[in-house]
């Protein structure tokens, strides 16, 4: 279907943008893509509680906000540990990526969603810095959760774009090394390879129609991948990039890809090797929209569905 209208209209915003990379590495670039992200909801997000904490790291401490339906301190409630996007070197926890989808599950699922601010790839940051943010961070909520108020039985983990990267590598690392993973995995336009599988040519021509900004050749998103890795694409591991992964017996998985999206083949290529490996997983493109819907408001459909397609594994605890 054709791109949303809503998101049409912000579309000359990313006027002159020609690499999403080298904007996020601009401050004033930056502020481009920061004026098309920024969205005014007719109606505020859910109000919840929420609090700040810090998960202990191998690299320090990881900090975390903690978002729950009220103050007080639930009792076996599902929980969500969630990663923002941000192409390894941008995102907060501030972003709508992170705030408003953590608010939005809180109150759809009655969950506690843990948003995690893990190490950026910046400053000389690379892998596995990162990753091990991540792990901690999940490591952290599963072993407190009953004093987080949490089923352990209904942690799902998951992330956007780089936090879904992020989140897939860290359920990965903790099978192979606790024999433990989450109850569920929720993965919204991710990026699992460290080379995207090519577009078919459906898909390529979908990509021809958008901004230069959007639209990338085989190799391109390389520079952000290498940044991550610090080094090569031979040097990515299952942890790093988790379709190069033994993926067998990990937790049933949602993958949310956006129709016009140059990652959308990883999603895809990964959801085929999960099924190939006999894990349960529902792949769904969200047509109309383009890499990064979760920034914009719950009331531009089809965003509110995805949120409630999240709600409902985290309720859950599976698909």
């Amino acid at each position: 279907m054709p791109i949303h209208p809503d998101v049409t209209a912000r579309l000359h915003y990313l006027d002159g943008l020609t690499s999403m990379g080298a904007a996020y590495s601009d401050p004033v670039l930056i502020q481009q893509i920061r004026q098309f992200e920024t969205w005014d909801a007719a109606e505020a997000p859910p109000t919840v509680h929420t609090r700040s904490q810090s998960a202990p790291g191998p690299h320090g401490p990881v900090p975390v906000r903690i978002y729950s339906p009220s103050a007080a301190i639930p009792v076996g409630a599902p929980c969500l540990v969630w990663l923002h996007g941000g192409g390894f070197i941008g995102g907060d926890l501030d972003m709508h990526e992170a705030d408003w989808t953590a608010r939005e599950v809180c109150v759809a699922a009655g969950a506690v969603v843990v948003s995690v601010d893990y190490r950026l790839a910046v400053g000389g940051v690379c892998y596995p810095v990162p990753h091990d943010d991540t792990v901690a961070a999940v490591t952290w909520v599963r072993d407190r959760a009953e004093e987080l108020g949490v089923d352990p039985a209904r942690i799902t983990i998951g992330g956007a774009s780089a936090g879904g990267n992020l989140t897939a590598g860290a359920a990965v690392r903790l099978r192979d090394r606790d024999g433990w993973v989450p109850a569920a995995l929720a993965l919204v336009y991710p990026v699992l390879h460290a080379r995207v599988p090519s577009p078919p040519p459906s898909l390529a021509a979908a990509l021809a129609e958008l901004p230069a900004v959007f639209r990338s050749s085989p190799g391109e998103e390389r520079p952000l991948t290498e940044n991550y890795l610090g080094g090569p694409l031979s040097s990515a591991d299952g942890y790093a990039f988790a379709a190069n992964a033994i993926l067998d017996r990990l937790c049933p998985t949602l993958v949310l890809n956006a129709e016009y999206d140059n990652l959308r083949p990883s999603g895809e290529a990964f959801t085929a090797a999960l099924a190939l490996a006999g894990v349960d997983v529902l792949q769904l493109t969200v047509r109309g929209m383009l890499h990064g819907f979760l920034n914009l408001p719950a009331e531009v459909e089809p965003v509110r569905r995805c949120l409630d397609l999240i709600a409902e594994t985290v309720t859950r605890g599976g698909l």
